[in-house]
């Protein structure tokens, strides 16, 4: 099915720069187009248009034909927040100036001197 917009100048040609490196790398493997194909339960015209860098083929396929290839470790790594730079910029930038600390729950408001136990803590039926 057509993709209902056309993709950027950006998105087409990075498509296409990955599309010859699948092509590249089946070639180093010594795979035929047919083998990838079917090892990616895909079709050979499919495996020609993800080579061509075609923007309608599904991420699913192009994912299927990177396992294929035993490359599908990268493109977990694709979007990691650890390797965002832009991502962890702004979350630096949102941290707080200043962390205070919560009151435990137990706390009733009131100041108790330090070392003190609580009500509940003082209250034993076994001695």
């Amino acid at each position: 099915m057509p993709t209902p917009h056309r993709p950027s100048l950006v998105v087409r040609r990075s498509l296409r720069k990955l599309g010859q490196d699948i092509r590249d790398a089946r070639r180093t493997r010594g795979l035929p187009a047919a083998v990838v194909a079917e090892r990616a339960f895909t079709s050979r015209p499919s495996l020609r248009r993800i080579e061509a860098g075609d923007t309608s083929v599904s991420i699913g396929i192009y994912a299927a034909v990177l396992q294929a290839l035993g490359l599908l470790d990268g493109l977990s790594q694709v979007a990691d927040p650890g390797r965002d730079a832009a991502g962890l910029a702004i979350a630096s930038q949102n941290l707080p100036e200043r962390v205070h600390l919560r009151r435990p729950a137990w706390s009733s408001g009131k100041r108790r001197r330090a070392g003190a136990l609580p009500a509940h803590d003082l209250e034993r039926t076994d001695i």
